[in-house]
């Protein structure tokens, strides 16, 4: 790609921006440990909200979107469920506002919360810690691949003749300004910069969208894409044919396991509904939450997320989907089935867009990579310092040692990153591997522990580490049990109608139910062999978070004590607000692409959805946040024979 000057000028500003708003800030985040971590708890909850979206648009997830809209056409936008995208559904509905309500500064601390601090409980707590750090590092070392290879493409400077060294070093210089800026100024700094950052990718995103619009015609993106495309409903198959345009994509349908595009559908959406009803997990998404002012801003700023995050990022992913259909589609079919769709787009951008707001793009997707970096990287030392030094080490450790210690932290986590993303060539398959891994026995205990009063410390332990194991081991020896279930169902045909699907569904999806099942296991036999939490600590937790569920015997001890305390009413309002708030989601997702390949029609009519849905959670959910979570009755003012005696 070549820049002008006035591109370079541009990004060089962005860079040099970031640093200094980390600087500027620097000096408040250091003031204390809730300072650093969580910003004091007074930053607006709508900042938040734009940070953690913005944290969340990686241009390498944005790729993952593009590359879906162009092989199942509109379709594509209920894969992202497989995430599932709908968690930040729940979370504004009603679990932001229970996380908020502990106060805690971690999740591994909200774990001594629930459950006290018996042996149970510090095994939990473990446990948490470690998927946190071995999560925050793997993710680092695919930001830093990731941004590597977006640089090598993007900027203009070149310090070697080898492409690989290249990567490595434009990604030591740019982890390393964002370093500086998260370092130096935590969670303040994080959410300013990102809020920054995220105003350039979103104009970014927008003008992709718009110059696509200019160069591409109804007429000529009908002429490169199969009946149904355009179509966002579905049945039981996909029945989208590119036989005569790309045969490539049909065989990547094929080996996605996405023909049986209904059942894929079902399948995540089972998958997402648990998943979510877990909570986030101990990532920059909870210490956002964790970081509100009080519940009912935590519900909120999770609202905020679904708006800010998916309108501009799929006017990005639609434009340069309409982009490389039209006119990359002969280069597309080259590839075969390993479609890069990276590799087009530095040429898309050198091809279409004008000097200047092309440096504002190449910012833009730069502020992406930075955004969720910076999360990742803020979200490692309140786990280092809190959960580990000051509870093990120096619980009396003063708030300046502790500030200077994430400090550290934040650092060491950065370079353990770096060293092993620089020695491996590509981390996806291993990121995946770990992720999926650490996320799929991550649901069942904690789905759990909000929802059923005699779960504890034990009970969580075993779910989460025989749910971590069957994630690891189920997945690495899936081609060895899908063969014989192949041959089972040859030799056996009726059972093939119950198992057929199993052997066509991609492999996160095949192998959860049994993960699931077994961490169920692991959950309940290890809560049954041990002692219920002291009922002290079950109704500190219950009365102060307020929980639906199964909590009759808490909820009988706290009623024997206050009388007039009232258990939660609203699992059925937050059951409906949750199936809204999914529709509501995924019409703010299908407008920006409608608009995009210029549907008006169905624009229309995805705008009429969301203006319909925003109507009735505005009823049903935000006026209930009010009477939930009011606003905290102000302090009387002393009376003047009180002030003079102080």
């Amino acid at each position: 790609m070549h820049l002008q000057l006035i591109d370079i000028v541009i990004i060089v500003a962005f860079l040099a921006t970031s640093v200094l708003v980390g600087h500027w800030v620097s000096h408040r985040a250091s003031r204390d440990t809730k300072a650093y971590f969580l910003g004091g708890n007074v930053l607006p909850w709508y900042m938040l909200g734009v940070s953690n979206a913005s944290g969340m648009f990686d241009i390498a997830g944005t790729m993952l979107l593009v590359t879906w809209l162009f092989v199942y056409g509109v379709k594509s936008v209920f894969i992202p469920w497989l995430w599932p995208v709908f968690n930040q559904i729940f979370l504004m509905v009603y679990l932001s506002g229970w996380l908020r309500r502990s106060g805690v500064t971690t999740g591994a601390e909200w774990i001594r919360f629930r459950f006290g601090n018996g042996l149970g409980a510090q095994l939990s707590h473990l446990i948490v810690v470690i998927f946190a750090l071995v999560s925050v590092i793997g993710f680092l070392t695919y930001g830093f691949k990731g941004i590597g290879k977006f640089a090598v493409d993007f900027l203009p400077w070149r310090f070697s003749a080898d492409a690989s060294i290249n990567e490595n070093v434009y990604a030591l210089i740019l982890m390393g300004i964002t370093t500086f800026y998260v370092v130096k100024g935590g969670m303040f700094s994080v959410v300013i910069t990102e809020v920054l950052q995220f105003c350039l990718l979103s104009v970014a995103s927008v003008a992709i969208g718009l110059i696509a619009m200019q160069q591409v015609s109804p007429a000529a993106l009908h002429a490169v894409i199969p009946a149904g495309w355009d179509q966002i409903f579905f049945g039981w198959k996909l029945n989208l044919d590119w036989s005569h345009l790309i045969p490539e994509a049909n065989a990547k349908i094929i080996s996605d396991g996405s023909s049986l595009f209904g059942f894929l559908i079902m399948m995540q959406l089972f998958k997402g509904y648990i998943v979510s009803a877990a909570g986030p997990a101990p990532n920059y998404d909870m210490q956002r939450v964790l970081s509100t002012r009080n519940p009912r801003e935590a519900c909120m700023m999770s609202a905020v997320v679904n708006v800010v995050l998916n309108v501009p990022r799929y006017f990005m992913t639609a434009g340069l989907t309409i982009l490389a259909l039209v006119f990359y589609s002969t280069t597309i079919r080259h590839m075969g089935t390993n479609m890069d769709f990276e590799k087009i787009l530095p040429d898309a951008l050198s091809r279409f867009v004008p000097a200047g707001l092309l440096g504002i793009l190449v910012a833009g997707l730069l502020a992406a990579f930075m955004s969720n970096f910076a999360a990742t990287v803020n979200a490692a030392p309140p786990y280092i310092v809190n959960d580990i030094y000051r509870r093990f080490f120096n619980p009396k450790a003063s708030e300046r040692l502790c500030v200077k210690l994430s400090y550290v932290a934040s650092i060491s986590v950065v370079v353990l990153g770096i060293s092993i993303g620089w020695f491996v060539t590509s981390i996806n398959d291993v990121v995946q591997w770990i992720s999926a891994g650490l996320w799929g026995g991550y649901a069942a205990a904690n789905v759990i522990k909000w929802y059923w009063w005699r779960f504890n410390g034990f009970g969580y332990f075993w779910g989460m580490a025989s749910g971590i194991v069957a994630a690891l081991l189920i997945p690495w020896a899936q081609p060895t049990w899908q063969p014989l279930l192949t041959s089972f169902l040859a030799a056996y045909p009726a059972f093939h109608v119950a198992f057929a699907t199993l052997v066509t569904l991609p492999s996160a999806l095949a192998c959860f139910p049994a993960i699931l099942i077994l961490s169920l296991i692991g959950c309940f036999v290890g809560t049954w062999l041990s002692q219920a939490e002291d009922m002290d600590v079950l109704k500190a937790f219950y009365v102060k978070t307020r929980p639906w569920g199964f909590w009759g015997p808490v909820l009988k001890a706290v009623q024997a004590e206050d009388p007039s305390f009232k258990p939660n009413p609203d699992f059925w309002r937050d059951m409906s607000n949750i199936v809204i708030g999914i529709v509501w989601q995924t019409s703010l997702v299908a407008l920006p692409v409608y608009v995009v390949i210029r549907e008006y029609d169905r624009a229309e009519i995805a705008l009429a959805c969301v203006v319909v849905t925003s109507l009735i959670l505005k009823f049903t959910w935000l006026d209930h946040l009010k009477k939930v979570y009011p606003d905290p009755k102000p302090e009387p003012a002393p009376l003047p024979s009180e002030v003079a005696a102080s």
